[in-house]
């Protein structure tokens, strides 16, 4: 997205407005607003100097500020879960803690998909995340863009987020696998299998100039018949 901004410099895509807030407040706010969640850690980059944190304060003492952000996606989650367990100083035992992992670009998240996370993952899963059947048809293409094959979408889905996870399980899979986009993508690397848990397209990753309006429209029409 901020190669086709026309801001100079583009703003980093999680702090862009939508619906009258920074991107990634809306998230925040729900996670902030789950009852089950007793701590929300965000991992930022040392020296983010765009992190509106005065605007953040409202959302209450549960949420705190991790500068402690790395190259990658599964870095800047080890980083975080190691930050936590430091700024918690390992209270009763953190490691067997369930975390949940959130995409700062998923702002239409709702406390009744948490909840529903939270329920359906089992005390003896390993694990879970939400995510959706794949409804389309899928091509495989070739070097130029003709089609190869259609893909069965039978047994696929897409991944959403938040995943959630034992704290000490997730650290040492990202650890044995830091080439992961995902964090269950590192709990398979150990042999895994995690739950997947079915949400709905309104929890749309903001990828697109497109999914700004379309998450603005999610958020300003949920609830409404």
């Amino acid at each position: 997205m901020g190669a086709q901004s026309t801001r100079l410099p583009p703003t980093p895509k999680q702090y862009l407005p939508l619906a009258g807030q920074p991107l990634i407040r809306h998230a925040l706010a729900t996670l902030c607003a789950t009852p089950a969640i007793v701590n929300v850690f965000v991992v930022l980059a040392a020296d983010d100097a765009l992190w509106p944190a005065a605007q953040m304060a409202a959302l209450g003492p549960k949420l705190s500020v991790l500068r402690c952000g790395g190259e990658t996606r599964a870095q800047s989650v080890a980083n975080g879960l190691r930050a936590m367990a430091a700024a918690l100083g390992d209270q009763a035992g953190i490691g067997d803690d369930w975390v949940l992992v959130h995409d700062a670009a998923r702002p239409c998240l709702t406390v009744a998909m948490v909840e529903k996370l939270i329920a359906e993952v089992g005390e003896n899963d390993a694990g879970g995340l939400l995510a959706v059947p794949v409804a389309d048809t899928l091509k495989r293409a070739g070097a130029d863009d003709r089609i190869l094959q259609t893909v069965s979408r039978d047994g696929l889905w897409q991944a959403q987020t938040p995943q959630m996870f034992r704290h000490r399980l997730l650290l040492a899979a990202l650890d044995l696998a830091p080439q992961v986009t995902d964090e269950a993508g590192a709990m398979e690397a150990m042999g895994l299998a995690p739950r997947l848990v079915a949400a709905d397209v309104s929890n749309l990753k903001v990828t697109y100039p497109l999914d700004l309006q379309l998450a603005e429209w999610i958020l300003e029409n949920r609830g409404k018949t």
